[in-house]
Parts: structure tokens; sequence; C-alpha cells
């Protein structure tokens, strides 16, 4: 899969800070890149210990793009699964 040079940039890095609306209110989080085993693969996300709803989460993954987790759920870009995110 062919990555955007800001979501290369991120995993490069280990962690990102991204504007979310959480509670009506926008603020600023730290996103850090996590390693998940599924099965047989290995994919890298986004993740935070923070509660961020399930549409804000869409949005994150879809302009990042890459997998977005929380503690109340996990996105993925739109049209992708797991296994485009392995190896990363």
């Amino acid at each position: 899969m062919n990555l955007s040079g800001n979501a290369q940039r991120i995993l490069k890095e280990g962690s990102t800070k991204i504007r979310v609306v959480r509670s009506g209110m926008f603020q600023q989080l730290t996103f850090k890149v996590k390693r998940v085993q599924l099965g047989n693969i290995t994919y890298a996300e986004l993740h935070t210990d923070r509660m961020i709803d399930i549409s804000e989460l869409n949005r994150i993954a879809s302009e990042v793009g890459l997998p977005v987790e929380s503690q109340n759920g996990k996105a993925f870009p739109k049209g992708t699964s797991a296994s485009d995110f392995q190896n990363l």
C-alpha cells in the first residue's frame, strides 16, 4: 500500500499531535504509533488512551491515512483493513 508522506513521517517519528473534537471542544491530543498483533499479521496504528467519538476517529483515520484506536473503538481509513498496514 502506498502511504502518504504525512503517514510515513508519523511512522518514522513514532507519534504525532492531532486536533480533535471531544465533548464539543477542540483539543490537541498526542497519538503514538503502536504495533498490534492480529492473527498472523502485525500492523501499525495510532493510539491514544482518551475517549473519542467513532465519527471523529473515522475522520482522523481518513485524514492521516493510518488506523486509529482510542479507548472506545478503532477506525481504519475508508476501503482498507488491517492487512493493508502490515509490516510497516
